[in-house]
């Protein structure tokens, strides 16, 4: 990297300003591969995501359990929140 910036006529850049310029670099690659990775994320097909079966009918009984009238179907419970 030095020697492409010197090339460029980076002597005569001050240390401080070498300083600034190498951390907006900085900043900006990180941002990048930040901005791909959250391009590739949606990318991704949300419908292979699927939840295991035994563990949402595990959790459905736990907060059964835990509820004060935890009796009641879950889509009962629900109508009577909203």
């Amino acid at each position: 990297m030095q020697a492409l910036v010197g090339h460029y006529g980076s002597t005569q850049l001050s240390s401080y300003s070498q300083t600034l310029l190498s951390g907006f670099l900085a900043v900006i690659s990180v941002n990048l591969v930040i901005a791909f990775y959250i391009c590739m994320a949606m990318k991704e097909p949300s419908d292979e995501h699927e939840p295991d079966p035994a563990f949402l009918a595990e959790a459905e009984a736990s907060i059964r359990q835990s509820t004060p009238g935890g009796n009641e179907d879950s889509s009962e419970a629900r109508e009577k929140q909203e």
